[in-house]
């Protein structure tokens, strides 16, 4: 009987030993598949959890490309973890040299490969949709909708969707809403607008931030040199404070719309529409284009002076050349944009008569 027992302890000791030997093996076998690199053959590898995607079906996903060898450790290694239901939808770039164990960390962060789009300032709204309706990754829910119907998706009914949408490059993950980007870009601006608003100088000709928002987009169509976006504003200022047209041939061509064919002519400047500021004074209807933050800040804060007109250069360099007086102007536009071959034309306005 001793014997038997003898046997079974002994027995039971190399059982013992070899599941101790085994688990040690598992153990450091499981420790070496954690931090031995994945297998990524280019620069990165592109790997897309959907929504539903358990990770079991992560595990599995990677291990038919080949770029896991071990599904069972992995999945161990997410449960063990106590986060094996917080992996996050989207598009993940696995670069070479990441583990196992570092992507891991990557799928419950969240740290998503995020593609962009950019949004230039002085576009119009049409542009944008253009640029959204193009991009590969987003959801397309607006494209074909009519402007008015645009805006009711997002939740601005009745609103004029042009200027207000803040130009600048958003992140965007694969797959998500034009819908959500264009709130994102919204709401943007109206921060942006309604910060600078609480902070404008005293007595501006503009009643609303809107109105500031309409004037800061025809500044941001006057110039293509930033730095005279303050004296710009300046000039556009003063003469809405001395009852003057704007006079900007931007915002004709914005009336125009489809006519406009890379010319303005005379009769052009003569034809009425809500957006010629020859033909009427005070604002445009509506903005004719996205303005940036740094028109937006120079139409609140204006450059001082007394300048009442500026002329491009036309040498390229996208500066104007400013001006007092009409007839200073006159020579300018004679000096640099017909270059002393003919008189420019003139319509000018005088100062608006009081009723």
């Amino acid at each position: 009987m001793g014997e038997m027992k003898s046997l079974i302890l002994k027995a039971a000791g190399v059982t013992v030993l070899a599941i101790s030997l085994i688990l040690g093996w598992v153990f450091l076998d499981y420790q070496e598949f954690l931090s031995a690199p994945l297998k990524i053959e280019d620069e990165k590898t592109v790997l897309q959890v959907k929504k539903g995607m358990s990770i079991a079906a992560v595990a599995a996903a990677l291990h038919k490309r080949g770029i896991l060898g071990n599904r069972a450790y992995f999945k161990w290694h997410a449960r063990l973890s106590g986060k094996a239901h917080k992996i996050h939808v989207g598009e993940y770039h696995i670069k070479r040299g990441a583990t196992p164990r570092s992507f891991f960390v990557q799928l419950v962060t969240g740290d998503i490969h995020r593609n962009t789009i950019t949004f230039i300032e002085g576009w119009t709204f049409k542009q944008m949709m253009q640029k959204i309706n193009q991009h590969p990754d987003l959801t397309h829910e607006l494209k074909g909708l009519k402007p008015a119907e645009i805006m009711a998706k997002i939740g601005k009914p009745g609103v004029h969707p042009e200027g207000r949408f803040y130009p600048s490059t958003y992140k965007i993950d694969k797959g998500s809403s034009d819908i959500d980007l264009l709130k994102r870009a919204y709401a943007l601006m109206e921060k942006k607008l309604n910060a600078e608003w609480q902070k404008r100088d005293k007595n501006l000709p503009l009643k609303t931030p809107y109105q500031a928002l309409i004037l800061a987009s025809v500044v941001e169509k006057e110039t293509g040199t930033p730095s005279e976006r303050p004296r710009i504003a300046g000039v556009f200022v003063r003469r809405l404070i001395k009852g003057m047209k704007l006079q900007s041939d931007p915002t004709v061509i914005y009336g125009m719309g489809e006519k406009y064919k890379g010319n303005i002519r005379r009769k052009d400047l003569r034809k009425d529409t809500p957006y010629n500021t020859y033909t009427r004074y005070g604002l445009p209807v509506t903005p004719i284009a996205m303005p940036s933050g740094e028109a937006i800040e120079a139409v609140l804060h204006p450059a001082p002076g007394d300048e009442l007109y500026f002329v491009a250069r036309g040498d390229g360099s996208g500066s104007h050349k400013f001006s007092k007086t009409l007839r200073e102007h006159n020579n300018a536009v004679i000096k640099y944009q017909l270059k002393g071959k003919a008189r420019p034309f003139s319509s000018y306005p005088k100062k608006k008569k009081s009723k």
